[in-house]
């Protein structure tokens, strides 16, 4: 063989031999492909099933959740981000109405929610239930939460056990009330008797009639303040002019100022502050502080009123006087119903009062010392223009033009 031939068949062969070794490649590479093929396809088929399970799991836990919905004794309303009413479950229809879907929230409230306020901080329905409203964002998209809770049947427990205990505390008191209406009704008649004396001229009778015209009014302030106190007090809420009530406050104690020989201090500022609330409520509480001053301030009396600030939506009012004060050992329960240190006293005009304000959302507080004079501050909540409703409903509304705003 020529050399040339020799080295073609080297050539060959080794051309032969790495083919040979790129099939084995090959055929292990194809078998590795075949081996990694059939592991993913194990695994998307796992996968595939473990996403089904998912899935029919989620069916489940939504099925639950509507279900849920359907049984809870509360009504749930989803806002979508305009305040729009977007789903509803079927208790939120039974308190509300049908089709609640599509409708704004603010108009649903302006036509189903009262005004009045309420004595435990719920919201009063316009079909007399009351119910408690929360508000939540919804984290996974823009829009709100809103939960109705019907505690109608708990605000009627707590009246009632509001009242048991109101008549459970008069009952304690029963022998001291009666007491304290057989003396003024016994001077009452004592003075009335003397009417059919013959020599009694024009002069005395006036007189007399006059001091039995006292007593008897003196008898009816003590009645209605019991009566107030035991039934508890349902207010019609409204905006009311705090300058415009100071000065009708003022007119009606005139009278009672000169009498005495006292002065009355208002307010000079004449910016406006605008209060929600019951109006003859809340000038009663007034009045009955600027009565207890005058009880308590022998001569020379000066009843001092002034607004001590607005802020977190209340203003402070105090009323401060130049009497003797209140004695440290009974400053804590001036508040307590049928207490008294007056002899004429019903020991109700402070525990209405505080009553009162307390059903107000706000508050009466002592702050004064014995012998520095007596100082009450009252706070009351401000009223807003843009509250639809009182007390706590108006919170809601702010919560939600919070919320929308910190949504956009």
């Amino acid at each position: 063989m020529s050399h040339n031939s020799i080295e073609q068949a080297r050539n060959l062969e080794q051309a032969f031999s790495a083919f040979n070794r790129m099939s084995v490649q090959l055929e292990s590479s194809y078998r590795d492909l075949e081996n990694r093929v059939s592991a993913l396809n194990e695994e998307l088929a796992a996968a595939r099933s473990e996403r089904l399970q998912q899935l029919a799991e989620k069916e489940r836990l939504a099925d639950r959740l509507e279900r849920l919905l359907e049984l809870l004794p509360g009504g749930v309303l989803v806002l979508d981000d305009n305040g729009c009413i977007s789903q509803t479950n079927p208790m939120a229809e039974a308190l509300l109405e049908q089709d609640l879907p599509g409708k704004d929230w603010v108009a649903v409230m302006a036509e189903h929610f009262d005004h009045r306020l309420t004595e435990y901080g719920e919201v009063m329905l316009k079909n007399g239930k009351h119910v408690t409203i929360s508000m939540r964002p919804l984290d996974a998209e823009p829009g709100q939460i809103v939960l109705l809770m019907d505690v109608s049947d708990q605000h009627d427990l707590k009246a009632m056990l509001n009242r048991q205990d109101r008549l459970a505390a008069m009952g304690e008191m029963a022998a001291s009330l009666a007491h304290q209406i057989r003396t003024p009704l016994t001077t009452a008649l004592l003075y009335a008797s003397n009417f059919e004396k013959d020599n009694l001229n024009t002069a005395d009778r006036q007189r007399m009639s006059v001091k039995v015209v006292e007593r008897l009014r003196h008898l009816e302030h003590m009645v209605n303040d019991m009566l107030r106190f035991t039934r508890g007090s349902s207010f019609v809420a409204a905006t009311i002019d705090l300058h415009a009530l100071l000065n009708e406050f003022r007119q009606i104690m005139e009278p009672q100022i000169e009498q005495a020989g006292a002065a009355l201090n208002l307010p000079d500022s004449r910016e406006p502050i605008a209060l929600r609330g019951d109006r003859e409520a809340v000038l009663g509480v007034f009045l009955n502080l600027a009565n207890n001053a005058l009880q308590s301030c022998a001569g020379n009396a000066v009843l001092s009123i002034s607004v001590t600030g607005t802020e977190n939506g209340k203003v402070s009012i105090q009323f401060a006087d130049n009497g003797p004060g209140i004695a440290a050992d009974i400053a804590e329960k001036i508040f307590t119903p049928f207490y008294t240190t007056r002899s004429e006293g019903t020991g109700l005009g402070l525990a209405v009062a505080q009553a009162t304000l307390r059903a107000h959302d706000g508050e009466i507080k002592y702050l004064s010392q014995q012998g520095k004079g007596a100082t009450f501050v009252i706070s009351l909540p401000l009223a807003d223009s843009n509250d639809m409703l009182p007390s706590g409903s108006s919170h809601i509304n702010e919560e939600y033009q919070r919320s929308r705003s910190m949504r956009s």
